[in-house]
């Protein structure tokens, strides 16, 4: 059993297939599979269930994809230590981040990457309830994200910024008064543009109008920043947001709430311990944003 192995069988866990492993991986689809099988049978047991529709771990897969990680990730402990010995930053970082981009990463990225040429940063995006297990599953070295509920043990988290979410509107609008700020009644009574169930967004604006005990009328419902603008720049509906994405929609107006305003948490998160060179760096990099 090798290294390359065991990164096949992760490759194709995570990625739900031999197809879309081998893409990952940069190698044909019949690499991929030779490997599993010649793993399987050094192991004496299936790692995959196969149909032609899906693969999926076997109860000896779901006990083999935890140890392969941590053997892949200790022999990536090793080269970074090396690494480090000689003065050099190299390796990869998977970013774990929400449908919403933290507004201070992309130039915290790029400082980054002035520093650490030789890193290669990826992110992987996920609605915000899923980051906690992909963090627990290695899947993703750190992550920024809107999280206001208690994490599972094992984590560390450190906070960003808090915002009190913002009405935005049309740059004319009869829908409410023309100045001032507006009450979460009066925003229920609007046809409003929110996101999907996933976002972090949707999440707070739930739980405010929820303890306000308040129903509101969601007209559309979008998955992406720049539809909702377009949506409520073309005076069908209101969309509430943090202030730090409303300011990517600088034409349309903003009103903030009189009280009870949703609030948005942004946090970075990471495994608990040491972590590697590369990751740390990174974490504090972020931290100065």
């Amino acid at each position: 059993m090798d290294l390359r192995q065991m990164e096949v069988v992760v490759a194709v866990a995570e990625e739900g297939g031999f197809s879309a492993a081998a893409r990952r991986l940069h190698v044909v689809q019949s690499a991929v599979s030779g490997t599993v099988r010649a793993l399987e049978r050094e192991l004496g047991a299936a790692l995959f269930h196969r149909t032609t529709h899906r693969v999926s771990l076997t109860p000896a897969g779901q006990a083999f994809l935890p140890a392969a990680r941590a053997a892949l990730r200790a022999a990536e402990e090793a080269r970074a230590a090396v690494d480090l010995a000689r003065g050099e930053l190299r390796g990869e970082i998977t970013i774990g981040v929400m449908q919403g981009l933290y507004g201070g990463l992309p130039g915290a990225l790029a400082d980054f990457h002035r520093e650490h040429p030789n890193v290669v940063v990826r992110l992987r995006q996920a609605p915000a309830e899923d980051i906690p297990r992909a963090l627990r599953d290695g899947t993703v070295d750190l992550a920024v994200a809107a999280l206001d509920a208690p994490l599972p043990r094992g984590l560390a988290t450190r906070l960003l910024s808090r915002e009190e979410m913002v009405l935005v509107t049309a740059p004319e609008t009869d829908l409410l008064p023309p100045e001032g700020p507006v009450s979460l009644a009066e925003t229920a009574r609007l046809p409003l543009v929110d996101f999907s169930p996933g976002w972090a967004v949707r999440q707070a604006v739930d739980r405010a109008f929820r303890a306000a005990a308040l129903e509101r009328n969601v007209t559309f419902e979008v998955n992406d920043l720049l539809a909702a603008g377009d949506l409520v720049r073309h005076g069908l509906g209101v969309c509430i947001m943090p202030p730090s994405l409303a300011a990517r929609l600088p034409e349309l107006p903003v009103r903030p709430f009189a009280a009870r305003a949703p609030t948005w948490t942004l946090r970075v998160i990471h495994p608990r311990g040491e972590p590697l060179p590369a990751v740390a760096a990174l974490l504090r990099r972020i931290g100065q944003r």
